[in-house]
Protein backbone atom coordinates (compact mmCIF):
# COMPACT_ATOMS: atom_id res chain seq x y z
CA UNK A 1 0.00 0.00 0.00
CA UNK A 2 1.58 3.38 -1.03
CA UNK A 3 1.34 5.66 2.01
CA UNK A 4 -0.49 9.52 1.09
CA UNK A 5 0.32 12.15 2.42
CA UNK A 6 -2.02 14.16 4.79
CA UNK A 7 -3.20 17.89 3.81
CA UNK A 8 -5.15 20.09 5.66
CA UNK A 9 -8.72 20.41 4.11
CA UNK A 10 -9.56 23.22 2.66
CA UNK A 11 -12.39 25.08 1.24
CA UNK A 12 -12.32 25.53 -2.26
CA UNK A 13 -11.98 29.06 -3.38
CA UNK A 14 -15.35 30.32 -4.46
CA UNK A 15 -16.34 28.82 -0.92
CA UNK A 16 -13.31 30.54 0.86
CA UNK A 17 -14.22 34.08 -0.78
CA UNK A 18 -18.14 34.00 0.27
CA UNK A 19 -16.65 32.97 4.07
CA UNK A 20 -14.62 35.61 4.44
CA UNK A 21 -17.23 38.20 2.69
CA UNK A 22 -19.72 36.44 5.04
CA UNK A 23 -17.41 37.09 8.10
CA UNK A 24 -17.12 40.82 7.20
CA UNK A 25 -20.47 41.63 6.84
CA UNK A 26 -21.60 40.51 10.10
CA UNK A 27 -21.96 43.96 11.79
CA UNK A 28 -19.13 44.29 14.50
CA UNK A 29 -19.96 47.17 17.44
CA UNK A 30 -17.20 48.12 20.08
CA UNK A 31 -18.33 51.35 21.31
CA UNK A 32 -14.32 52.51 22.44
CA UNK A 33 -13.63 51.76 18.37
CA UNK A 34 -11.88 54.74 16.13
CA UNK A 35 -14.89 53.85 13.77
CA UNK A 36 -17.57 54.14 16.15
CA UNK A 37 -15.65 57.43 17.86
CA UNK A 38 -15.65 59.32 13.95
CA UNK A 39 -19.24 58.34 12.89
CA UNK A 40 -21.57 55.81 14.65
CA UNK A 41 -24.26 56.25 12.83
CA UNK A 42 -23.02 53.63 9.88
CA UNK A 43 -23.10 51.31 12.70
CA UNK A 44 -25.97 51.58 14.61
CA UNK A 45 -28.18 51.28 11.40
CA UNK A 46 -26.94 47.92 10.90
CA UNK A 47 -27.46 47.00 14.44
CA UNK A 48 -31.16 48.16 14.11
CA UNK A 49 -31.36 46.34 11.01
CA UNK A 50 -29.24 43.19 11.84
CA UNK A 51 -28.63 42.99 15.36
CA UNK A 52 -31.08 44.97 17.52
CA UNK A 53 -29.97 42.53 20.32
CA UNK A 54 -26.06 42.84 20.43
CA UNK A 55 -23.55 40.91 22.31
CA UNK A 56 -20.32 43.08 22.46
CA UNK A 57 -17.66 40.84 21.78
CA UNK A 58 -14.77 42.29 24.60
CA UNK A 59 -17.48 43.08 27.66
CA UNK A 60 -20.57 40.74 28.85
CA UNK A 61 -22.23 43.28 27.67
CA UNK A 62 -25.80 43.78 25.25
CA UNK A 63 -27.14 46.84 23.48
CA UNK A 64 -30.29 47.91 22.29
CA UNK A 65 -30.28 49.96 19.47
CA UNK A 66 -34.25 50.17 18.24
CA UNK A 67 -36.28 52.97 20.02
CA UNK A 68 -39.39 50.79 21.06
CA UNK A 69 -36.70 48.56 22.72
CA UNK A 70 -35.11 50.85 24.62
CA UNK A 71 -38.39 52.78 25.64
CA UNK A 72 -39.55 49.51 26.74
CA UNK A 73 -36.83 48.45 28.69
CA UNK A 74 -36.53 52.42 29.91
CA UNK A 75 -39.66 51.23 32.22
CA UNK A 76 -38.86 48.27 33.08
CA UNK A 77 -37.00 49.01 36.12
CA UNK A 78 -37.67 45.25 37.93
CA UNK A 79 -35.49 44.11 35.03
CA UNK A 80 -33.02 46.42 35.01
CA UNK A 81 -31.18 48.29 37.72
CA UNK A 82 -28.94 51.54 37.82
CA UNK A 83 -27.59 50.83 41.18
CA UNK A 84 -24.31 49.44 39.53
CA UNK A 85 -23.95 52.06 37.73
CA UNK A 86 -24.79 53.49 33.87
CA UNK A 87 -21.97 54.98 32.34
CA UNK A 88 -19.01 53.31 30.37
CA UNK A 89 -16.50 53.83 32.85
CA UNK A 90 -18.79 52.32 35.46
CA UNK A 91 -20.05 49.67 33.18
CA UNK A 92 -17.40 48.18 31.02
CA UNK A 93 -13.87 49.70 31.55
CA UNK A 94 -14.56 50.04 35.69
CA UNK A 95 -12.27 52.89 35.82
CA UNK A 96 -14.67 54.99 37.55
CA UNK A 97 -16.60 53.92 41.32
CA UNK A 98 -19.92 53.39 41.63
CA UNK A 99 -20.94 56.11 43.71
CA UNK A 100 -24.45 56.62 45.01
CA UNK A 101 -26.13 59.57 43.40
CA UNK A 102 -29.76 59.84 42.31
CA UNK A 103 -28.90 58.32 38.54
CA UNK A 104 -27.49 55.23 40.42
CA UNK A 105 -30.68 54.47 42.63
CA UNK A 106 -33.55 52.02 42.71
CA UNK A 107 -36.75 53.00 43.80
CA UNK A 108 -38.02 53.47 46.52
CA UNK A 109 -35.13 55.89 48.00
CA UNK A 110 -34.26 56.94 44.63
CA UNK A 111 -38.50 57.71 44.12
CA UNK A 112 -37.95 59.67 47.68
CA UNK A 113 -35.16 61.77 46.78
CA UNK A 114 -36.39 62.35 43.42
CA UNK A 115 -39.64 63.55 44.70
CA UNK A 116 -38.28 66.39 47.35
CA UNK A 117 -35.51 67.38 44.07
CA UNK A 118 -38.62 68.04 41.37
CA UNK A 119 -39.73 71.41 42.90
CA UNK A 120 -36.69 72.90 41.96
CA UNK A 121 -36.27 71.90 38.78
CA UNK A 122 -40.25 71.84 37.59
CA UNK A 123 -41.83 74.18 35.01
CA UNK A 124 -42.94 76.82 37.45
CA UNK A 125 -39.50 77.16 39.07
CA UNK A 126 -37.62 77.43 35.14
CA UNK A 127 -40.35 79.88 34.71
CA UNK A 128 -39.44 81.99 37.58
CA UNK A 129 -35.94 81.87 36.36
CA UNK A 130 -36.70 83.02 32.68
CA UNK A 131 -35.67 86.55 32.36
CA UNK A 132 -32.33 85.75 34.46
CA UNK A 133 -31.51 83.24 31.84
CA UNK A 134 -32.50 85.29 28.83
CA UNK A 135 -29.81 87.98 30.48
CA UNK A 136 -27.17 85.94 30.67
CA UNK A 137 -27.05 84.77 27.25
CA UNK A 138 -28.44 87.92 26.11
CA UNK A 139 -25.04 89.65 28.06
CA UNK A 140 -22.90 86.59 26.26
CA UNK A 141 -24.13 87.38 22.81
CA UNK A 142 -23.25 91.02 23.91
CA UNK A 143 -19.64 90.42 24.07
CA UNK A 144 -19.87 88.11 21.30
CA UNK A 145 -21.11 90.82 18.75
CA UNK A 146 -18.35 93.17 19.96
CA UNK A 147 -15.86 91.12 18.39
CA UNK A 148 -17.68 90.08 15.54
CA UNK A 149 -18.59 86.29 17.02
CA UNK A 150 -16.82 83.58 19.31
CA UNK A 151 -17.15 80.14 19.90
CA UNK A 152 -21.16 78.80 20.66
CA UNK A 153 -19.86 75.94 22.95
CA UNK A 154 -17.29 78.02 25.45
CA UNK A 155 -18.15 81.71 25.02
CA UNK A 156 -22.10 81.05 25.04
CA UNK A 157 -23.59 77.64 25.69
CA UNK A 158 -21.20 76.27 28.78
CA UNK A 159 -20.98 79.71 29.80
CA UNK A 160 -24.09 79.93 30.45
CA UNK A 161 -25.34 76.90 31.03
CA UNK A 162 -22.81 76.68 34.31
CA UNK A 163 -24.39 79.44 35.70
CA UNK A 164 -28.03 78.12 35.11
CA UNK A 165 -27.04 74.99 36.79
CA UNK A 166 -25.65 76.62 39.61
CA UNK A 167 -28.09 79.08 40.19
CA UNK A 168 -30.62 75.80 40.55
CA UNK A 169 -29.11 73.70 42.47
CA UNK A 170 -27.39 75.98 44.96
CA UNK A 171 -23.50 76.54 43.84
CA UNK A 172 -21.71 79.32 44.20
CA UNK A 173 -21.36 81.58 41.09
CA UNK A 174 -18.24 82.50 41.56
CA UNK A 175 -16.78 78.85 41.30
CA UNK A 176 -18.25 78.54 37.90
CA UNK A 177 -14.53 79.04 35.95
CA UNK A 178 -12.97 76.40 37.99
CA UNK A 179 -16.01 73.51 37.70
CA UNK A 180 -15.47 74.19 33.98
CA UNK A 181 -11.98 73.47 33.48
CA UNK A 182 -13.07 70.18 35.72
CA UNK A 183 -15.89 69.24 33.19
CA UNK A 184 -13.50 69.61 30.59
CA UNK A 185 -10.84 67.06 32.11
CA UNK A 186 -13.46 65.06 32.99
CA UNK A 187 -14.94 64.57 29.42
CA UNK A 188 -11.09 64.77 27.86
CA UNK A 189 -10.73 61.82 25.29
CA UNK A 190 -6.83 60.44 25.60
CA UNK A 191 -5.96 58.33 22.79
CA UNK A 192 -5.17 54.61 23.63
CA UNK A 193 -7.34 55.00 26.85
CA UNK A 194 -10.94 53.29 26.64
CA UNK A 195 -13.11 55.47 28.78
CA UNK A 196 -12.12 57.63 31.23
CA UNK A 197 -8.78 58.81 31.09
CA UNK A 198 -6.04 59.15 34.57
CA UNK A 199 -6.58 63.02 34.19
CA UNK A 200 -10.56 62.59 34.17
CA UNK A 201 -10.78 60.44 37.41
CA UNK A 202 -8.27 63.01 38.93
CA UNK A 203 -10.74 65.92 38.29
CA UNK A 204 -13.48 63.31 39.23
CA UNK A 205 -12.07 63.42 42.57
CA UNK A 206 -11.49 67.15 42.91
CA UNK A 207 -14.93 67.72 41.95
CA UNK A 208 -15.84 65.53 44.77
CA UNK A 209 -13.97 66.96 47.19
CA UNK A 210 -14.67 70.50 46.10
CA UNK A 211 -18.77 69.17 46.67
CA UNK A 212 -17.73 67.84 49.84
CA UNK A 213 -16.03 71.29 51.13
CA UNK A 214 -19.47 73.14 49.85
CA UNK A 215 -21.54 70.64 51.76
CA UNK A 216 -19.66 70.99 55.22
CA UNK A 217 -19.90 74.67 55.12
CA UNK A 218 -23.35 74.85 53.96
CA UNK A 219 -24.23 72.57 57.32
CA UNK A 220 -22.72 74.62 59.49
CA UNK A 221 -24.17 77.41 58.26
CA UNK A 222 -27.61 76.11 58.35
CA UNK A 223 -29.94 75.01 55.62
CA UNK A 224 -33.35 76.85 54.68
CA UNK A 225 -34.63 74.17 51.98
CA UNK A 226 -33.44 76.89 49.42
CA UNK A 227 -32.15 74.32 46.82
CA UNK A 228 -31.29 70.99 46.20
CA UNK A 229 -27.86 71.60 48.12
CA UNK A 230 -30.13 71.57 51.29
CA UNK A 231 -32.62 68.95 50.38
CA UNK A 232 -29.54 66.82 50.06
CA UNK A 233 -28.05 68.30 53.38
CA UNK A 234 -31.64 67.53 55.08
CA UNK A 235 -32.58 64.27 53.03
CA UNK A 236 -33.12 60.76 55.15
CA UNK A 237 -33.60 57.46 54.27
CA UNK A 238 -34.50 54.99 56.62
CA UNK A 239 -33.31 56.80 59.68
CA UNK A 240 -29.93 57.88 57.93
CA UNK A 241 -28.89 61.63 56.18
CA UNK A 242 -26.29 61.45 53.58
CA UNK A 243 -22.80 62.01 54.25
CA UNK A 244 -20.59 64.85 52.17
CA UNK A 245 -19.39 62.52 49.71
CA UNK A 246 -22.62 61.44 48.98
CA UNK A 247 -23.70 64.81 48.37
CA UNK A 248 -20.70 65.48 46.78
CA UNK A 249 -21.66 62.72 44.02
CA UNK A 250 -25.41 63.87 43.64
CA UNK A 251 -24.27 67.59 43.31
CA UNK A 252 -21.59 66.38 40.89
CA UNK A 253 -23.87 65.00 38.71
CA UNK A 254 -26.61 68.02 38.64
CA UNK A 255 -23.09 70.25 37.39
CA UNK A 256 -22.34 68.11 34.77
CA UNK A 257 -25.62 66.70 33.60
CA UNK A 258 -26.50 71.05 33.47
CA UNK A 259 -23.78 72.59 32.16
CA UNK A 260 -21.85 69.59 29.64
CA UNK A 261 -25.07 68.18 27.41
CA UNK A 262 -26.63 71.33 26.42
CA UNK A 263 -23.57 73.74 24.82
CA UNK A 264 -23.43 70.59 22.57
CA UNK A 265 -27.08 69.95 21.78
CA UNK A 266 -27.12 73.93 21.10
CA UNK A 267 -23.93 74.54 19.11
CA UNK A 268 -25.52 71.24 16.89
CA UNK A 269 -29.13 73.23 16.19
CA UNK A 270 -27.10 76.25 15.87
CA UNK A 271 -24.66 73.75 13.05
CA UNK A 272 -28.05 72.28 11.28
CA UNK A 273 -29.71 75.80 10.85
CA UNK A 274 -27.09 77.28 8.88
CA UNK A 275 -27.08 74.22 7.06
CA UNK A 276 -30.85 74.31 6.16
CA UNK A 277 -31.00 78.67 5.49
CA UNK A 278 -34.98 77.68 4.76
CA UNK A 279 -35.90 76.03 8.35
CA UNK A 280 -33.12 79.23 9.99
CA UNK A 281 -35.76 81.86 8.53
CA UNK A 282 -38.72 80.29 9.54
CA UNK A 283 -37.96 80.26 13.13
CA UNK A 284 -36.63 83.43 13.05
CA UNK A 285 -39.30 84.93 11.22
CA UNK A 286 -41.62 82.62 13.81
CA UNK A 287 -40.12 82.20 17.07
CA UNK A 288 -42.97 80.14 18.66
CA UNK A 289 -40.72 77.57 16.20
CA UNK A 290 -37.93 77.63 18.37
CA UNK A 291 -39.00 74.66 20.82
CA UNK A 292 -39.73 72.09 17.85
CA UNK A 293 -36.09 72.94 16.40
CA UNK A 294 -34.40 72.70 20.03
CA UNK A 295 -36.72 69.39 19.95
CA UNK A 296 -35.63 68.08 16.80
CA UNK A 297 -31.76 68.92 17.44
CA UNK A 298 -32.26 66.60 20.95
CA UNK A 299 -33.15 63.65 18.06
CA UNK A 300 -31.03 64.37 15.43
CA UNK A 301 -27.87 64.95 17.12
CA UNK A 302 -28.06 63.18 20.59
CA UNK A 303 -24.31 64.35 22.35
CA UNK A 304 -25.00 61.24 24.76
CA UNK A 305 -24.91 57.89 23.05
CA UNK A 306 -25.65 55.79 25.13
CA UNK A 307 -26.34 54.66 29.19
CA UNK A 308 -26.09 51.51 30.82
CA UNK A 309 -28.18 48.98 33.04
CA UNK A 310 -27.54 46.06 35.11
CA UNK A 311 -29.68 43.10 34.24
CA UNK A 312 -30.92 41.75 37.70
CA UNK A 313 -34.06 38.93 35.89
CA UNK A 314 -33.27 37.21 33.01
CA UNK A 315 -35.05 38.90 29.94
CA UNK A 316 -35.25 37.26 26.84
CA UNK A 317 -35.89 39.82 23.97
CA UNK A 318 -35.58 39.20 19.96
CA UNK A 319 -34.62 35.53 20.33
CA UNK A 320 -31.84 36.83 22.49
CA UNK A 321 -31.39 35.86 26.39
CA UNK A 322 -30.02 38.64 28.82
CA UNK A 323 -29.09 37.07 31.98
CA UNK A 324 -29.07 38.39 35.25
CA UNK A 325 -25.66 40.54 35.94
CA UNK A 326 -25.01 40.90 32.58
CA UNK A 327 -24.78 44.54 31.39
CA UNK A 328 -27.28 46.25 28.66
CA UNK A 329 -26.24 49.91 26.72
CA UNK A 330 -29.70 51.89 25.85
CA UNK A 331 -28.14 53.17 22.55
CA UNK A 332 -30.64 56.37 22.56
CA UNK A 333 -28.09 58.13 19.60
CA UNK A 334 -29.19 54.94 17.71
CA UNK A 335 -33.12 55.15 18.78
CA UNK A 336 -33.93 58.31 18.21
CA UNK A 337 -33.00 57.28 14.32
CA UNK A 338 -35.01 54.56 14.13
CA UNK A 339 -37.27 54.78 11.15
CA UNK A 340 -39.54 52.09 12.86
CA UNK A 341 -40.14 55.23 14.80
CA UNK A 342 -39.51 58.47 12.86
CA UNK A 343 -40.17 58.85 8.99
CA UNK A 344 -37.38 59.82 7.54
CA UNK A 345 -34.92 59.80 10.22
CA UNK A 346 -31.31 60.83 8.89
CA UNK A 347 -33.30 64.31 7.38
CA UNK A 348 -33.15 67.50 10.33
CA UNK A 349 -36.56 68.42 10.23
CA UNK A 350 -38.12 70.95 12.40
CA UNK A 351 -41.40 70.94 11.39
CA UNK A 352 -41.45 66.95 12.52
CA UNK A 353 -42.44 67.08 15.76
CA UNK A 354 -42.37 64.05 17.20
CA UNK A 355 -44.95 62.92 19.85
CA UNK A 356 -41.79 60.91 21.54
CA UNK A 357 -37.99 61.14 21.62
CA UNK A 358 -35.03 59.40 24.10
CA UNK A 359 -33.12 62.44 24.51
CA UNK A 360 -34.54 62.77 27.88
CA UNK A 361 -34.18 59.06 28.70
CA UNK A 362 -37.53 57.57 29.73
CA UNK A 363 -39.56 56.30 32.95
CA UNK A 364 -37.65 56.36 36.34
CA UNK A 365 -35.07 57.95 35.73
CA UNK A 366 -35.86 60.34 32.73
CA UNK A 367 -34.38 63.40 33.21
CA UNK A 368 -34.52 65.90 35.70
CA UNK A 369 -33.41 69.25 33.96
CA UNK A 370 -35.85 68.26 31.27
CA UNK A 371 -37.33 71.91 31.84
CA UNK A 372 -34.30 73.15 32.11
CA UNK A 373 -33.17 72.11 29.12
CA UNK A 374 -35.88 72.98 26.90
CA UNK A 375 -36.20 76.73 28.31
CA UNK A 376 -32.49 77.45 27.52
CA UNK A 377 -32.55 76.03 24.16
CA UNK A 378 -35.92 77.99 23.20
CA UNK A 379 -34.35 81.17 24.54
CA UNK A 380 -30.21 80.70 23.32
CA UNK A 381 -31.80 80.29 20.15
CA UNK A 382 -34.53 83.28 20.16
CA UNK A 383 -31.49 85.55 21.30
CA UNK A 384 -29.17 84.51 18.57
CA UNK A 385 -31.20 85.06 15.75
CA UNK A 386 -32.93 87.72 16.73
CA UNK A 387 -29.01 89.50 17.18
CA UNK A 388 -28.48 87.57 14.03
CA UNK A 389 -30.86 85.76 11.61
CA UNK A 390 -27.86 84.92 9.33
CA UNK A 391 -25.07 84.27 11.29
CA UNK A 392 -22.35 82.46 10.04
CA UNK A 393 -20.38 79.22 11.07
CA UNK A 394 -17.13 78.19 10.70
CA UNK A 395 -17.05 74.52 10.36
CA UNK A 396 -13.09 74.36 9.11
CA UNK A 397 -12.10 76.35 12.53
CA UNK A 398 -14.21 73.70 14.73
CA UNK A 399 -13.34 71.01 17.04
CA UNK A 400 -14.98 67.42 17.81
CA UNK A 401 -15.57 66.18 21.10
CA UNK A 402 -15.41 62.20 20.02
CA UNK A 403 -15.54 59.56 23.04
CA UNK A 404 -17.01 56.44 23.26
CA UNK A 405 -19.87 58.24 25.84
CA UNK A 406 -20.63 61.45 24.47
CA UNK A 407 -20.14 63.40 21.13
CA UNK A 408 -20.31 67.03 19.69
CA UNK A 409 -18.78 70.34 19.55
CA UNK A 410 -15.75 71.26 21.78
CA UNK A 411 -15.25 74.11 19.69
CA UNK A 412 -17.81 75.72 16.79
CA UNK A 413 -16.75 79.27 15.82
CA UNK A 414 -19.50 81.65 14.71
CA UNK A 415 -19.63 84.97 12.98
CA UNK A 416 -21.78 87.52 14.26
CA UNK A 417 -23.05 90.76 12.38
CA UNK A 418 -23.02 94.29 14.92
Amino acid sequence: MIAVPRRSVELPWPRRIAAVIQERAMVAYNPFSEEVMADPFPIYRRLRDEAPVYRLANHPCWALSRFEDVWNASLDAKSFSVAGGTTPSQLLTKAQPVTPMINSMDPPAHTSMRAQLRPFFAPARIRELEPTIRKLFSDALDEMVEKGGGDLVGDFGTRVALKVASIVSGIPLEDGEMLYRLVQRFFAHEEGVDGMSPDGIKAWTEMFEYFAALAARRRAQGTAGADPLDVLIDFESDGRRLEDIEIASHMSLFLIGGSETFPKVFANLARRLFEHPDQRAAVAADPGLAPDAMIEALRYDMPTQFLGRTVVKDVELHGEKLRAGEVVLFLYASANRDPREFRDPDTFDIARRPPRILSFGHGTHACLGIHTAKAEGRIALEELLRRDPEYGIDLAGAERLRTEFVQGFARLPVRLRA
